[in-house]
């Protein structure tokens, strides 16, 4: 038999499995109808496990595994369309609903802002470059600039959230974990690190370099290629260089951006020493209250899932057959919760599109806890 004729035979069958599959949800839209009418939960897990076991059994050792896959779609898709059918508003959804039309329609030009570092910082210039105009009160660490949202004191905050070359910082998402604010934008920057030290160093003089932790991840290239130079951490790169120039010492060195050469009076021994010329790292901008700014079309959620097979792979199969592309996953360990992970997801949807509403209004029963972290725009 020729492949015309296999095809044939292939088409023959998905006419059926179509046909089928529309009658499947028909039944699938009267249990839901049945449910909601007796109050009952849509997805019933002992159910499922039932059914699982039955199909495959049913299919026999070699398609076993297949058939259970395919059945857990199935059942994604149900529910799915159930929750659809129901198409009753959460109380989430409600308050994102408030949100855009109560904010206002043009993003602030001015505003004061949490910043971590000291003048120069990257932050400092991802702020700029997000208000026209902002007053930038600076923190010691990451935490004092939620904390000034979370108290008023700042009507906003920058931090940098994951880079292009050294990945996410992890001790932001530890911190998102245990504060409370919205995401209103994003903005990618890119980064260039240089090598800053006081006028009159050389190169062969430096025996140690300051910066903060992922600058020097991002140039490992350039300082793997350094003798006997000690590399020491700072919790940003401006204020690294800052104490270069406060030391007056000229065997120690920066690596830092050129707007701190130009700010600290600095000299650069090197410019662009990152490994990737395509280095960005991506700042968000939080406030404390939820704001939804017209044009939103990208949105994060935390969630908690239970400790058992497929808990991930459901999400992630909701998402699917809603058409909601995952841009980030990042998970990160729960606090005093022994193997229990937080689940970080950036989703590239509007806030105007038919799935955002489904998905948010289903976010409940596809996790045990979940955190809307905000729907935004990214500023390029």
């Amino acid at each position: 038999m020729d492949i015309t004729a296999l095809r044939g035979k292939i088409d023959g069958i998905d006419d059926q499995l179509v046909e089928l599959f529309g009658k499947r949800m028909e039944i699938a839209a009267q249990i839901a109808k049945y449910k909601r009418e007796n109050n009952l939960p849509i997805l019933v897990p002992g159910r499922e496990r039932e059914k699982l076991v039955d199909v495959a059994a049913k299919a026999g050792p070699e398609m076993a595994n297949y058939t259970r896959v395919l059945y857990s779609m199935l059942f994604e898709l149900s529910r799915s369309y159930q929750s659809k059918l129901g198409d009753t508003p959460t109380d989430l959804y409600k308050q994102i609903v408030q949100a855009i039309e109560t904010t206002p329609k043009l993003f602030p030009q001015q505003a004061m802002v949490a910043c971590q570092g000291v003048e120069g910082a990257y932050s400092q210039i991802a702020c700029e470059k997000i208000f026209k105009n902002p007053m930038i009160m600076y923190f010691k660490n990451f935490e004092g600039v939620f904390t000034a949202i979370e108290q008023g004191l700042c009507q906003y905050g920058i931090l940098p959230i994951e880079n292009s070359t050294a990945g996410s910082v992890k001790k932001v998402y530890d911190l998102m974990i245990r504060h409370d604010f919205s995401i209103v934008r994003s903005f990618r920057l890119k980064i260039d690190h240089n090598l800053l030290v006081n006028p009159g160093a050389k190169l062969e003089d430096i025996t140690e370099i300051y910066s903060h932790e992922q600058a020097i991840g991002q140039c490992n290239e350039f300082l793997s290629g350094l003798k006997n130079v000690k590399l020491i951490p700072v919790e940003n790169t401006a204020v690294a260089a800052e104490m270069v120039k406060q030391s007056g010492r000229k065997d120690i060195a920066a690596i830092a951006s050129r707007s701190c050469m130009e700010l600290y009076g600095l000299a650069c021994l090197q410019a662009a020493i990152q490994d990737k010329g395509n280095n960005y790292t991506r700042f968000i901008c939080i406030s404390k209250g939820l704001q939804i700014y017209p044009g939103a079309d990208k949105t994060s959620i935390m969630m908690v899932l239970n400790h058992r097979p497929g808990a991930l792979y459901k999400v992630l199969a909701r998402m699917y057959v809603l058409g909601i592309n995952v841009t980030k996953l990042e998970s990160r360990p729960l606090p005093d919760r022994d193997f229990e992970f937080m689940f970080y997801f950036d989703l590239d949807t509007s806030i105007y599109a038919q799935e955002f509403v489904q998905l948010i209004c289903e976010l409940d029963e596809l996790c045990d806890e979940f955190k809307y972290l905000g729907s935004y725009s990214e500023v390029v």
